[in-house]
C-alpha cells in the first residue's frame, strides 16, 4: 500500500478520505491558517459568541500572518480562548519551564502573545497550556463552551496528532481507548525524535526530550472542525497515509477519515 500511494499525484490527491487543500507553497498555507483563524473570531465576535480554538506549537508560521491582521484590524480577542497542544517534559515527571530551549509556551508567547496589542490581546486566564493536572480543568472550558470550534495543527512523521503518539506493538490499547485519551504524559516516539532532531539539535536526537503532556485524541477529534497543515518534505507520505490508507490507530491521522469536518492543507510540492 505505501508504495501505491506515493504515486498519487497533482489533483488527485484531492480524493482522499480526509479532504486536502492545495496551496502555493507553505507560506501560502501559513497565511491560510492564520485567515481561517481570523474569520473565525470575527464571524463569532459580530455575533456575540466567544471562540475555543485549539492551537499547535508545530506549525508556528501562522502566528506572524495572525498577529498581523489582529492588530491591524483591530480585532479583539477578549472572548477568544487559545489550548495549547503540548508542551515538552524533562523527564517523566517534570513538565519544562519556559527556560528551557524547546519550551512550547515560551515560543507561543514570542511568536504569537507578545505581537499582539495589549489591548486587544485575550486575558491570561484564556491562554491555556496543559499541565501535569489541568486534565479535568481543560475537559470543563471545553464542555462549558459547547465544544472546541476549530482544532488546528499538523502531523507528526508516525501519524501523531499532538503527541498522541501510535500504540506500540506490545501495548494492548483499543480504538475505543485510544480516540478516548484524554490530556496526559505520554512518551514520544524514537521516530518523532529523531525529526524533531533536525531543526534544533542538528540531528542529535538524544537530546530531545522522551516524554510531554499533550492534549488527548478525545478532545481533537471532539472539535467542530479539525484543520491540519503539511509543509516538509517527509510530509509527501505522511498526507497520503493519512487520507488514503487504512483507518487505524496505528497511524493516528487517519483517523480523521471518520471526523464529519476535517482538512488537511498543503503546498504545491507536496502533491507533486
Amino acid at each position: 500500500m505505501t508504495e501505491e500511494i506515493l504515486k498519487i499525484k497533482g489533483e488527485d490527491i484531492k480524493k482522499g478520505k480526509v479532504p486536502v487543500d492545495i496551496y502555493k507553497d507553505k507560506e501560502g498555507a501559513f497565511s491560510g491558517m492564520a485567515d481561517m483563524m481570523v474569520e473565525a473570531i470575527k464571524e463569532n465576535n459580530k455575533l456575540g459568541k466567544r471562540t475555543l480554538f485549539i492551537c499547535p506549537l508545530g506549525p508556528i508560521g501562522q502566528y506572524k500572518y495572525f498577529a498581523k491582521r489582529v492588530n491591524s484590524e483591530r480585532i479583539s480577542l477578549k472572548n477568544v480562548t487559545f489550548i495549547n497542544m503540548d508542551e515538552y517534559m524533562l523527564d517523566e515527571k517534570t513538565i519544562c519551564g519556559t527556560d528551557y530551549k524547546l519550551s512550547f509556551k515560551k515560543t507561543m508567547y514570542e511568536l504569537c502573545y507578545n505581537k499582539i496589542d495589549e489591548d486587544l490581546i485575550m486575558p491570561e486566564s484564556q491562554r491555556i497550556f496543559p499541565t501535569l493536572d489541568n486534565a479535568d480543568y481543560i475537559d470543563q472550558v471545553i464542555e462549558d463552551h459547547g465544544g472546541v470550534d476549530i482544532c488546528f495543527g499538523g502531523i507528526g512523521i508516525t501519524g501523531h496528532m499532538a503527541f498522541n503518539e501510535p500504540p506500540e506493538e506490545d501495548e494492548k490499547v483499543s480504538e475505543e481507548e485510544f480516540v478516548n485519551s484524554r490530556t496526559r504524559v505520554v512518551k514520544i516516539s524514537r521516530e518523532t525524535r529523531v525529526v524533531n532532531s533536525f531543526d534544533d539539535f542538528d540531528g542529535a536526537y538524544p537530546l530531545v526530550p522522551k516524554y510531554a503532556v499533550t492534549i488527548g485524541l478525545k478532545e481533537i477529534l471532539g472539535a467542530k472542525k479539525v484543520r491540519l497543515f503539511c509543509f516538509r518534505p517527509w510530509h509527501k507520505y505522511v498526507v497520503r497515509r493519512a487520507a488514503f490508507g487504512d483507518c487505524s490507530i496505528d497511524f493516528p491521522a487517519s483517523l480523521l477519515q471518520k471526523h464529519p469536518d476535517a482538512r488537511i492543507g498543503i503546498s504545491e510540492e507536496l502533491a507533486e
